[in-house]
């Protein structure tokens, strides 16, 4: 019986050419971004799974989660009915964040597939 695996993501694990201490964030990185680039960081270097070539998609992650982020408190701080241009911006934002946190083994699912 065969197996598929499309679809399917294999686990990370540690790479040879791991970073071994968090760059600073980037200075065009907005408040939000930047926060969530010091929130991850420490984890990813830990893990040793980011590498020089990985931060452009550390860094566009950083950057989807920080706009759901402010979007979020845009609406908030507005009051009254929420405004459908920009939760429709915040859900696409937030879709990319999602994905792009899957690649380095920020969400739950990835975690357990996580190899130390």
């Amino acid at each position: 019986m065969s197996m598929h695996l499309r679809g399917i993501k294999p686990s990370l694990t540690p790479d040879g050419e791991a970073l071994t201490k968090a760059p600073t964030a980037p200075k065009y990185l907005g408040q939000h971004a930047k926060a969530e680039w010091k929130r991850i960081m420490p984890q990813l270097i830990a893990r040793r799974i980011i590498t020089q070539g990985d931060l452009a998609g550390v860094e566009a992650y950083c950057v989807a989660a920080g706009a759901a982020r402010q979007i979020a408190e845009t609406m908030t701080a507005s009051g009254g009915l929420p405004d459908l241009k920009l939760g429709g911006l915040q859900i696409r934002y937030m879709q990319t964040a999602r994905q792009l946190a899957a690649e380095y083994g920020l969400t739950v699912n990835r975690h357990a597939k996580l190899t130390p």
